[in-house]
């Protein structure tokens, strides 16, 4: 089955996804076959108008025109079908990109969802990779894997998923890169540090402070870590029309916290951390000086 350029380009055929899209931005996708009709409340479209043709034509239905265009791994996962809270764009990019996932990377997943981070990932290894993912729910994983067949076109031959938790199910070792995308990833320490190879990396997506606390300190205390890594990314667009440019009034904000930390060799210490915590900040009582009485009126105008 082809997974990569193939089907990414060349002339629309049957069983490829096409994105129809208004004047004012209005998506409608759809899988092309031959015979078939596309019904809008603007009118009807046939199929084979568009099969055999190029991409970014555009169709008319009724009176309104659309643009075609093979839709992008980012429209499809945010109007995919949905199980579980699918991770975002922005964020799928950035466990990509920070996690180092090359072509041929064995990676493990937990926490598949709806398997929108499961996509790029697989984009990323490639068909010669392998990505192993676990997912407790099994109503989540047929969702997950309904929609990675519908945009791969078919089983990705370097996909399995796994119905279960990783601590109770995995057996791979040697592995490149773990990700998790669960409620609670410090209660799988043990298992990752089992699976994963010297200096193999570790990322995990998590959603609140709380958890984001919990999950760097762990690392830190389980000792077959390196010095966790932890940030977000937030996406602003901009309006540009002519000289009337501006930041737009609406946002991708807080979506989730991201951490990274590498694998260490068996049997060796983690270098001690030279930056020290402050004072409270692992709850012991902080000691401040009183305030200074003061011996004249105050003044607001005066410090």
């Amino acid at each position: 089955m082809t997974t990569g350029a193939a089907r990414r380009r060349g002339p629309l055929a049957v069983g490829d996804q096409v994105q129809l899209t208004d004047p004012k931005g209005r998506m409608h996708t759809i899988t092309l076959e031959a015979g078939k009709q596309f019904h809008t409340h603007k009118g009807i479209l046939e199929h084979d108008t568009l099969l055999g043709g190029p991409e970014g034509v555009v169709v008319r239905i009724g009176t309104t025109e659309y643009l075609a265009l093979r839709p992008l791994l980012s429209d499809y996962v945010l109007s995919m079908k949905r199980g579980a809270q699918v991770v975002y764009p922005k964020d799928a990019g950035q466990v990509v990109q920070m996690a180092d996932v090359f072509p041929g990377a064995h990676v493990v997943e937990a926490g598949v969802g709806s398997g929108a981070l499961s996509m790029s990932l697989l984009r990323a290894v490639g068909d010669t990779g392998r990505l192993s993912s676990y997912e407790r729910r099994q109503d989540f994983a047929d969702i997950a894997r309904d929609n990675v067949e519908r945009f791969f076109g078919g089983p990705h031959p370097a996909w399995s998923i796994t119905v279960g938790s990783l601590q109770d199910e995995l057996v791979e070792t040697d592995v490149d890169r773990v990700v998790l995308d669960m409620l609670a990833p410090w209660e799988t320490l043990d298992a990752v540090a089992g699976c994963l190879r010297p200096g193999g990396l570790l990322c995990c997506y998590v959603a609140t402070t709380t958890q984001l606390s919990v999950t760097v300190e762990a690392p830190r205390a389980h000792g077959s870590f390196t010095e966790p890594s932890s940030w977000e990314s937030m996406v602003r667009g901009w309006h540009v029309e002519g000289l009337a440019v501006r930041p737009d009034h609406r946002m991708v904000g807080h979506t989730g916290f991201l951490l990274t930390t590498r694998r260490l060799a068996d049997g060796v210490e983690p270098p001690v951390r030279r930056r020290r915590p402050s004072k409270g900040a692992y709850g012991e009582p902080a000691t401040e000086s009183a305030p200074e009485e003061r011996t004249e009126p105050f003044r607001p105008d005066l410090p």
